[in-house]
């Protein structure tokens, strides 16, 4: 039965070696968009088979990455499925056994060539200009000989025995028909020295056994595929449909790394991305809904996703429309929700926070203030920070305004302080009509009396709407940090 003819089953296959950028990112979650689109399935598959560049905690890294994003998956670590096990370090037997099974068919043989043999053919085929690749020196040993090497070498690996003659192509689901000449394929490595698969081998045999109907990964992986096909045809079993999704490259147009403002998947959640943010981001990373939509919930995400609208030329990432994107989802963002969210960070930024129902009832009457400026949520301790303080710290200068001098300030710190003491409502509307009227009766502008007193109450020159944030502070409080302004004044 042909894959078209099956249901469709897509598989995020990373590699344990450090946490998820956001190429990883993007391809689990155009792999987890097409499942869902079309009432598929999505598993993870841990390929921890590479044991030199293997992380202590990346897999952790991973699925908390994916779980993060809301990238749920139907079978793999922590869920389980009928085609576990879903570590590829737990499949050896397996792979051993496809690879014998090669070898007996005539399709693979073992190889005792030394790394330093294998240095040497290299170099003396960069001095000829030739094509660096194995040169079959072990294909055709005879069987006599093949038999005292295996005794006397334990060190060896099974290689593929690709057929020279012809082309391998195959239709890419992104990139159209791609064709390769065989002979420009080596012969190579699919079972390792240590008993370890290659990516190639295990690949195959896993998305074979796992019943992967369609293959969604990285452009880089393309010059793999006709290793791949090669296998598949091999070993008598139906190839998915690959696809290869386009390279992200930073602004430069270079690969893109960290002096692009890339990072991984975890980096962005502390740095105050909202999940649903990144992954709207994600998405126009090669692919689009139209030519001018950007905010797309991940409901529409699933309902719209199609591969013909993935782009072949690369994506070009921009930190600054992320983080605009980013400002849009906390802008939507309900009080109660955003209030939880930003509560992490205050924690670790604010000594003085600390969570009570108080507090918490507090920070509710503070957000709504910030929400519209928080363009990430990292962002709420230099826009918050001050509520929660009883202190201010700034330069004697900043207090006074354009066009005044001290005198002028001394006189509205000290009618605007017997303002606050005798207004009988401690509310915004209130505190506005009056200082409004303060500023009138002193011939100043209203810009530079609240300029004064908004350094005075929250000790910076730029801070959220003033009234509403006196009337959250209470008339104590305002009154203590202007009379404070005062002293500095008189000190």
């Amino acid at each position: 039965m042909g894959v078209s003819s099956r249901k469709i089953r897509l598989r995020f296959a990373p590699s344990p070696t450090g946490e998820p950028h956001l190429g990883n990112a993007r391809t689990a979650l155009f792999n987890w968009l097409f499942a869902r689109k079309n009432g598929g399935d999505f598993i993870v598959r841990i390929e921890d088979t590479d044991r030199r560049r293997y992380s202590e905690g990346a897999t952790e890294a991973i699925l908390d990455s994916l779980k993060w994003l809301g990238l749920d998956w139907d079978e793999g670590p922590g869920v389980g499925g009928p085609n576990g096990p879903y570590f590829q370090s737990q499949r050896l037997d397996l792979y051993k056994e496809v690879a014998e099974k090669l070898i007996s068919g005539g399709k693979a043989y073992y190889c005792y060539c030394s790394p330093e043999r294998l240095e040497g053919v290299r170099k003396a085929q960069g001095q000829k200009k030739q094509t660096q690749q194995y040169d079959r020196y072990c294909r055709d040993i005879p069987a006599e000989k093949h038999r005292h090497l295996q005794s006397e070498i334990s060190k060896k690996v099974i290689r593929f025995k690709v057929d020279p003659d012809g082309e391998t192509t195959t239709k890419d689901l992104v990139r159209g028909t791609a064709v390769w000449r065989n002979d420009l394929v080596d012969d190579f490595v699919i079972l390792k020295s240590d008993g370890y698969p290659t990516y190639h081998l295990a690949n195959v045999v896993d998305d074979t056994y796992m019943e992967i109907t369609h293959v969604l990964r990285a452009e880089e992986w393309l010059s793999s595929a006709p290793k791949h096909l090669m296998l598949y045809k091999s070993l008598g079993f139906d190839p998915p449909l690959f696809g290869h999704l386009p390279m992200i490259l930073g602004s430069d147009r270079s690969k893109l790394s960290k002096r692009h403002g890339a990072s991984s998947v975890i980096e962005y959640k502390n740095m105050g991305f909202l999940p649903e943010a990144l992954a709207n981001y994600l998405a126009l990373l090669g692919w689009s809904l139209d030519d001018k939509t950007d905010v797309i919930s991940m409901e529409q995400l699933i309902d719209s996703f199609s591969l013909e609208r993935v782009n072949k030329s690369a994506a070009i990432f921009n930190s600054q429309k992320l983080v605009w994107l980013n400002g849009v989802y906390i802008r939507k963002m309900p009080c109660a929700a955003l209030t939880e969210a930003i509560k992490p960070f205050l924690e670790e930024e604010i000594s003085s926070f600390t969570e009570s129902s108080s507090t918490l009832s507090y920070l509710t009457k503070i957000v709504p203030l910030i929400q519209e400026r928080l363009k990430t949520l990292k962002d709420a301790p230099d826009l918050a920070g001050f509520f929660f303080q009883d202190k201010r710290v700034y330069a004697f200068e900043e207090l006074v305004q354009k066009n005044m001098d001290k005198r002028a300030t001394m006189r509205v710190l000290k009618q605007s302080l017997e303002v606050i003491q005798s207004v009988d409502e401690f509310e915004a509307d209130v505190l506005e009509e009056r200082l409004r009227t303060l500023a009138t009766e002193l011939s100043l502008s209203a810009r530079q009396l609240l300029g004064v007193l908004r350094v005075a109450i929250t000790g910076k020159q730029s801070a959220p709407p003033l009234f509403e944030t006196m009337e959250i502070l209470g008339r104590d409080r305002c009154c203590h940090f202007v009379s404070d302004a005062m002293g500095r004044f008189l000190g």
